[in-house]
């Protein structure tokens, strides 16, 4: 998503697009059309500008993870052994190259990232931990959570 560009203006049209999209990707333009009450030709070129504009940053199929033997979702919090441009660059090159790693967030407070990953199982999980989370440059000390149960997941934003 680009954002050196201003914020776009978006309507109650464009807001409905969007709801539509976060929850069918698949929609056909014609589809998403009469669900907006558009004609077809008004709702292509609303997508495009979307698009264009970078509030529609791509489109995804989002997958089951325990379908796919993912039984597992780890939060883990990390903390650095120093604050340097040095370690973190290191740092983050490291996690950008992990597939395993889902999501990694630089944060505020007493802590210096959270990441995201799904496991098999217990032996996966240590694994991970072992061969993978604490030989990133630069971990000094990690914390994790594991989940336990799902209340709510949601890929849409609200608008």
């Amino acid at each position: 998503m680009r954002t050196d560009s201003p914020k776009p203006q978006l309507d109650a049209i464009d807001r409905q697009i969007l709801q539509a999209l976060q929850v069918d990707g698949r929609l056909s333009n014609v589809d998403l059309a009469e669900r907006v009450h558009l004609s077809p030709s008004a709702c292509l070129r609303r997508v495009k500008q979307l698009e264009e504009s970078g509030v529609i940053g791509q489109y995804v199929a989002l997958l089951n993870a325990k379908a796919l033997g993912q039984h597992g979702t780890c939060f883990t919090i990390i903390n650095l052994t120093a604050m340097n441009d040095g370690v973190l660059e290191a740092f983050e090159r490291a996690v950008r190259d992990q597939p395993e790693v889902l999501d990694c967030f630089y944060v505020a407070g007493s802590n210096d990232y959270l990441i995201r990953f799904s496991y098999r199982d217990a032996e996966d999980l240590e694994r991970f931990h072992t061969q993978v989370l604490m030989r990133l440059p630069g971990v000094e000390r990690s914390n994790s959570m594991l989940v336990l149960r799902t209340v709510k997941k949601t890929t849409a934003l609200p608008l």
